[in-house]
């Protein structure tokens, strides 16, 4: 496999630091289906990414349009930032914290 040139692309981070050292050392290979594959990981995405699931809140008035006003802040829809808020907490990138 033809190494990249280090001045052709710098790395942004550790992470694709190491993904370019890897290739290098020639560690990824070839699938041999690439129709199948590809499938596979659209298939994957577009279920990962469904949102199939409704449910109802109640907030008080006063958090209602607290939501509303961070969401026009972000440009996004108020039920987006809902959902994004609890993906972050399920995942493990927002947490509770206590004043």
């Amino acid at each position: 496999m033809k190494k990249l040139s280090r001045k052709a692309f710098e790395p942004l981070d550790q992470e694709e630091k190491n993904l370019i050292e890897s290739i290098e050392r020639e560690e990824w290979r070839s699938v041999k289906n690439i129709k199948r594959e590809k499938e596979k990981a659209i298939a994957a995405a577009r279920n990962t990414l469904k949102k199939d699931k409704r449910i109802n809140l109640r907030f008080t008035q006063k958090d209602y349009r607290q939501i509303q006003i961070k969401a026009i802040e972000e440009g996004i829809p108020y039920q987006t930032l809902i959902s994004s808020i609890v993906h972050k907490y399920l995942n493990g990138s927002l947490g509770l914290t206590q004043k």
